[in-house]
């Protein structure tokens, strides 16, 4: 794990899952919040209707596009901060300067980020084609694969294998950072 940032905290209060459409940060999310007791968003749940209907039409979101999105995800981070809630977010955060934009709402916040074979992933995404839930087409991988800026050394991240099972992730995760889960009886407080 990278974490050379002055500002790291041992066990950060915000986990963004990242990656590409189709590497599983929804389910890891998820997954992890509920073994935590930390609060989860599915960070597509706050894009806007003209972008939702943009890449459900197999048109990428421009940076301009993702604009808001970002920064009402990040407003949601500094939100959890302020109330001390731990956050699981999910959201590609595929660039840099989107990163950037969401360490605003908590400079400590660590990245998971899901790094896996573009073949898994056209696969999965193809699976799930037939579900209403999701609106990113497979058509769409190739352009966030190419707009993927992997993080760097200055980042706080943890790079993780979407091959491996979900409980397997969680449970690296969870090792890795230290984290007691909700159901250990040293997490039970009142």
């Amino acid at each position: 794990m990278n974490h050379d940032n002055e500002n790291d905290a041992p066990h950060p209060s915000t986990l963004v899952v990242m990656g590409v459409s189709g590497c599983g940060k929804s389910v890891i999310g998820a997954a992890l919040a509920a073994r935590l007791g930390w609060r989860f968003l599915e960070g597509d749940t706050l894009h806007g209707a003209a972008s939702v209907a943009k890449m459900a039409a197999g048109m990428p979101l421009s940076d301009d596009d993702r604009r808001g999105w970002l920064e009402r995800l990040r407003d949601r981070i500094t939100e959890a901060r302020g109330t001390a809630t731990p956050l699981v977010l999910s959201c590609s955060a595929l660039k840099r300067r989107y990163r950037d934009l969401l360490r605003e709402g908590d400079p400590g916040l660590a990245l998971l980020y899901l790094d896996g074979n573009p073949a898994l992933i056209a696969a999965r995404m193809q699976q799930r084609t037939d579900r209403t839930d999701h609106f990113m087409p497979v058509s769409l991988l190739a352009s966030q694969l190419r707009d993927l800026e992997p993080p760097g050394p200055d980042e706080r991240f943890l790079r993780l294998d979407p091959a491996d099972s979900p409980a397997a992730l969680v449970e690296q995760v969870r090792q890795i950072f230290g984290m007691v889960a909700c159901s250990d009886p040293v997490n039970k407080t009142p």
